[in-house]
């Protein structure tokens, strides 16, 4: 029996479990296999979204070349949900749910079945977070494999995206745009498998997880299409059984320096908003001390240099035709922005990852601008504290926008509300739309809200027109915009109490979300509030609303 079988050879070679292996034999496994180390290829594959649905297909390659390295592995599926599909939709409540099913979803079955290894493969948003939580909660060698970001579409020689579509309905209703026009684009904007190829969410999270170590170098930028794609997934095999050998665990990879890299690659790159709720997870997961006050200190000191859509021109793939998010990074590294002494998934630092990398040339006509001409000179992610959110807010201001935003408060305790205002014309410049009781407990599940975003953008309101919320956004939200708003209207937060025509003000240079509302006028209010009615709620957002932790806490639920 191998010294690798830490954990299977309770199931495989236990001889008072006899059981056990006769259902393993049942499934065809050779006497060969049955003494190799157990890695279990957990694949968020499914078939009715292009994030995901080829990596059923990369699942069966990983599981080819952990055979060849001498490994059994074995294909197990768990869930995904597509924000795309179920934005601006009651579905869109699961969405960041999942990321908590999907981590207990590895945790239960690697430890359920005694496996020694895990190979997670995931394609979209919280897909990725979900993965490596689990990978964490069960601590056992393990690589993530990101699905690989899309290709751009095409229609009438303007280059789409997904966030394409979102926004072409606000020109539609603005009359800005045809129905033939329209369904152009809908039916344009997605070429083939891949997650969203802006510096959406999908992709900032794939870059935060290869410079935080637990993907190979390259994953986050490799094409779902490419032919290198195909081969980082004939590669996880030898990885994974230098990791077993080494016994190198992802709490041995996730610390405090290495979370410090991938909220410093989100910053640089301009990365989603959604980062600072999975990231805060992932560090609760790792037992790392990493608070927002992390991020905010991080955010100060690092520039903004890569100009990606939403707010800028490029898409995932135009870096990975500049030489890949390690051409970045070793750019990056050279200036002393990064740590180069993590541990990584190849067994090998960080630094010795890209010993041979050349660096990127970066370019103000290019996708990575240089250090002394940045986009933004600080960072875009502000966490934002106030008397509307005094836990904590998080906002994406890219510096276009301008640095403060003072308007009268347009209030609606839902999207659907806020969207049939904003469709009827009812949202006037210099308003701040309000949507609340959206958060992770009230809402429950902290629904995104890039289609009342995208309704404003697409009016041609982004300078116009700001907008606050205690749930979140998507990773191709751009404008004036706070998430994450804390406390949330449902557990009493102020945002609960602001009313039509309050004043509030959002400033990115003091990093504060005010009201003109006084404390005293506050309790005044308080003392009339009605909390929403919650009584209806079955089954898991049931359970999740119960269990989630705040925002400014990375909406866990499994608190320790």
């Amino acid at each position: 029996m191998s010294d690798l079988k830490k954990y299977s050879w309770e199931i495989s070679d236990n001889q008072e479990h006899p059981a056990g292996m006769a259902m393993l034999y049942a499934t065809g496994i050779s006497d060969e296999k049955m003494k190799q180390p157990f890695v279990g290829v957990a694949s968020c594959g499914y078939e009715s979204n292009p994030c995901n649905m080829h990596l059923n297909g990369f699942a069966k390659d990983i599981k080819e070349s952990t055979d060849q390295a001498d490994l059994a592995g074995f294909v197990f599926n768990t869930i995904g949900i597509s924000d795309g599909i179920s934005m601006g939709t009651s579905g869109m409540r699961y969405s960041l749910p999942s990321r908590e099913v999907i981590a207990d979803s590895v945790e239960s079955f690697i430890l359920g079945h005694s496996f020694d290894g895990v190979v997670t493969v995931a394609g979209c948003d919280k897909n990725m977070p979900g993965a490596v939580m689990g990978m964490l909660r069960v601590n056992r060698p393990g690589v993530m494999v990101f699905g690989g970001t899309i290709r751009s579409g095409n229609y009438k020689g303007e280059k789409l995206n997904i966030v394409s579509a979102f926004e072409a309905y606000g020109k539609r209703i603005n009359g800005q745009i045809n129905d033939e026009d329209y369904l152009g684009v809908i039916k344009n904007a997605c070429p083939g498998a891949g997650a969203c190829g802006g510096m959406y969410t999908a992709n900032t999270m794939s870059s935060a997880i290869e410079a935080m170590g637990l993907s190979l170098p390259y994953s986050s930028s490799n094409p779902a299409t490419s032919e290198e794609k195909k081969q980082e997934c004939r590669d996880i095999g030898p990885y994974i059984k230098v990791l077993l050998e080494k016994d190198i665990k992802p709490k041995d990879i996730v610390t405090k320096k290495s979370l410090e890299n991938a909220v410093r690659v989100v910053v640089a790159l301009g990365g989603s908003t959604n980062a600072t709720l999975h990231l805060l997870a992932i560090a609760r997961t790792a037992g790392v001390d990493f608070t927002l006050e992390d991020f905010k200190r991080i955010n100060a000191e690092t520039p903004v240099l890569g100009d990606f859509k939403p707010s800028g021109k490029y898409m995932m793939e135009d870096l990975h035709d500049q030489g890949g998010l390690p051409a970045f990074l070793k750019y990056f590294l050279n200036e002393g922005l990064l740590h180069g002494d993590c541990l990584t998934v190849t067994g090998k630092t960080l630094a010795e990852n890209l010993a041979d990398v050349e660096p990127i040339k970066p370019s103000v006509e290019g996708v990575i601008h240089p250090l002394d001409q940045p986009i933004k000179e600080s960072g875009h992610l502000c966490i934002l504290h106030g008397n509307v959110a005094p836990e904590g807010a998080v906002a994406k201001i890219s510096g276009k926008e301008g640095k403060s935003f003072t308007g009268k408060a347009r209030v609606y305790d839902s999207e659907v509300e806020a969207n049939e205002a904003m469709k009827n014309k009812e949202v006037q410049k210099g308003d701040v739309v309000v949507i609340r009781y959206v958060g992770p407990k009230g809402g429950p599940g902290m629904p995104e809200m890039l289609k009342p975003t995208s309704i404003i953008i697409g009016g041609g309101l982004g300078s116009d027109v700001a907008l606050i919320t205690d749930g979140r956004f998507s990773g191709g939200t751009h404008g004036f915009v706070v998430g994450h708003v804390t406390p949330e209207a449902y557990t009493g937060g102020p945002i609960g109490l602001l009313q039509n025509g309050d004043e509030i003000t959002i400033d990115a240079e003091t990093m504060e979300i005010n009201t003109n509302v006084s404390e005293e006028e506050f309790a005044e209010r308080k003392k009339n509030w009605k909390n929403k009615d919650l009584s209806h709620l079955e089954g898991t957002l049931r359970k999740y609303s119960q269990l989630v932790a705040t925002a400014s806490e990375g909406c866990i639920t499994d608190k320790k």
